[in-house]
């Protein structure tokens, strides 16, 4: 029986696609994590009502309820169809599910359609020097769209997969008859903003026609593969490595147990797969050998002219193709050491410090700010200081203007610290984990601002401040500190020795607790809050002792330069 291949796989890894059709060991699914499950459950809910919202702006557009609905409503030229059945492709063996379709044009007998998908992210960010085709919902055809300079379709592996599964889509609208040959498609984002992109030129490379082929070819091999396998004419077509999709898929605890007891290459983050294909065929098969790769030897090789006489050490083969290769060497040398690394000197390393020190966190639901939460240090004893942790938050109904009332009385509860200190003369700083995150909230909450401030220029004001009043934890880390993966505080703190008290701590997890907290049962309710406001305040006290460690043990960390 032939396979069909769904858009979802296009960008998968293909050992996951493999596994999927026949695992050769004894298979059993985990459950479905309470994150995922609110996910998914949180893209189903986008969908339905953004089609709703649709439906209600279009009430002439064609709903089909079938396959055969769809095929006569593209035949017949019906301007708008939602919620279409597509036919499957059996040509090209491909399966695509899309939310809309829109008639572009017609060519002959045959109207030809462009696919729309409703995704429950975000899909542009600033470009300077791009531009993106932006419609409107009820004007959905790409010919009433106008372009918005400075942006572009945002680096993003959900957005890449969603370019890609409209490329897909593209095809199988081919294969039916009702191709367009521009391959536009269009994507209605978390925010209901509609917008458009052709896929048969170079412009958008990540998700191209010309990427999608690739991918699909790839694909298509390995089901070919996976056939043989299971006549009992071939070994199994694909084995383990290292992909993005990793910590979300299904088989990682087989693949993990693989990849770890050869130590693959694979496992250095962030690693492509024709990057590691590249790595194997020099002999470097593990971390450890990729350790003791010279990161010099790997920069010059970027420019260095190669003389074919000459003989070569893999550096300069591998650092003239994989761009950044000794970023790759100190990840593995990280993992060796089982550490960060210095990235600075020993008197380089550090983070600023002042009299009177506030570690600052706060907490969102759907893009609004519901809890700001500071944690104090005096260092030096001044009036009307006192040291703890205080929580500002709404448990009532989250909008603009509650979201703005809690950032007002943060920033009240602020000035007065900061008052105090310049009162006495005493040095003051704030800190924070990922300032794009805190200034983004602080923006919000004053666009406009409420009647007793803060304003937009009391905050540059107070970001600008010197010496600095507002010091970004991650930049700091950033320049002193190499690690083996993320630069994120769960792995910061958790290496200068701190733990949080919840044992699922995170910022998605984060989220079902604010469900809860704001939920019908009291009782779950009430556990709930208390549970978020513990996890904030650990947050805050977890740049505490980041910054402590900065300032202390990080400075006996191996350098990334020193040899192993």
């Amino acid at each position: 029986m032939a396979e069909y291949l769904r858009s979802d796989e296009i960008p998968a890894c293909v050992h996951r696609v493999a596994l999927s059709r026949g695992a050769p060991f004894e298979y059993v699914a985990p459950p479905e994590t309470p994150e995922m499950g609110r996910r998914r459950r949180g893209a189903i809910e986008h969908r339905v009502a953004t089609l709703e919202a649709l439906g209600a702006l279009h009430p002439d557009a064609a709903t089909p309820r079938s396959v055969p609905d769809t095929t006569t409503a593209m035949r017949e030229g019906a301007e708008l169809i939602f919620g279409p059945r597509l036919a499957r492709d059996d040509a090209g063996l491909r399966l695509a599910t899309v939310q809309g379709l829109v008639r572009v044009g017609r060519v002959d007998e045959r109207f030809t359609y462009a696919p729309v998908l409703i995704k429950n992210h975000e899909v542009i960010e600033v470009a300077t020097t791009r531009r993106v085709l932006e419609g409107a919902l009820d004007r959905l055809r790409p010919s009433d769209a106008t372009y918005l300079d400075g942006v572009g379709p945002r680096s993003s592996i959900s957005m890449t997969r969603s370019g890609l599964a409209l490329a897909h889509a593209t095809r199988v609208l081919a294969a039916l008859g009702h191709g367009d040959d521009r391959a536009r498609g269009a994507v209605i984002d978390r925010q209901r903003r509609l917008w458009w992109f052709e896929l048969a030129g170079e412009g958008h490379p990540r998700f191209n026609l010309a990427t999608y082929q690739r991918l699909y070819d790839e694909r298509r091999h390995v089901l070919e593969g996976h056939s043989a396998w299971a006549r009992g004419a071939a070994a199994f077509p694909t084995a383990p490595y290292w992909h993005r999709d990793c910590p979300e898929c299904p088989y990682a605890a087989y693949c993990e147990e693989q990849l770890e007891s050869r130590d693959d290459v694979s496992l250095v983050r962030f690693t492509s797969f024709d990057q590691q294909l590249l790595l194997r065929e020099h002999g470097v098969t593990t971390r450890a050998l990729l350790a003791r790769l010279d990161p010099e030897r790997a920069r010059r090789a970027r420019h260095r002219a190669l003389n074919p006489l000459e003989s070569f050490e893999p550096e300069d083969v591998l650092g003239r193709r994989i761009d950044k290769l000794d970023d790759l060497i100190y990840r593995a040398r990280a993992h060796e050491r089982g550490t960060s690394l210095r990235v600075l000197e020993v008197t380089d390393i550090g983070c600023p410090t002042a009299d009177v020190e506030v570690d600052v966190d706060m907490e969102s639901y759907e893009d609004t700010t519901y809890l700001w939460g500071a944690s104090v240090s005096v260092n030096v004893a001044t009036t009307g200081v006192e040291p703890g942790y205080r929580a500002f938050v709404e448990w009532g109904e989250l909008n603009a203007h509650s979201e703005a009332a809690i950032f007002q009385r943060f920033w009240w509860w602020l000035g007065e610290v900061r008052a105090a200190c310049a009162a006495e003369g005493r040095t003051f700083a704030a800190y924070c984990f990922w300032a794009q995150a805190e200034d983004g909230a602080m923006n919000r909450a004053v666009d406009p601002p409420l009647e007793g401030g803060p304003t937009s220029e009391e905050l540059v004001a107070f970001r600008l401040a010197t010496p600095a009043q507002w010091i970004d934890l991650h930049d700091v880390a950033k320049r002193q500190l190499q690690t083996e993966g993320p630069l994120g505080l769960k792995q910061l703190a958790m290496a200068a020795g701190f733990r949080w008290r919840d044992v699922n701590p995170s910022g998605e997890a984060s989220i079902l607790w604010y469900e809860e907290a704001t939920g019908h049962d009291e009782d779950v309710a009430r556990a709930a809050r208390e549970r978020l406001v513990a996890y904030n305040e650990d947050d805050c006290r977890a740049t505490k002792a980041l910054r402590d460690w900065l300032n202390g043990s990080a400075r006996t960390l191996a350098h990334r330069d020193d040899p192993l």
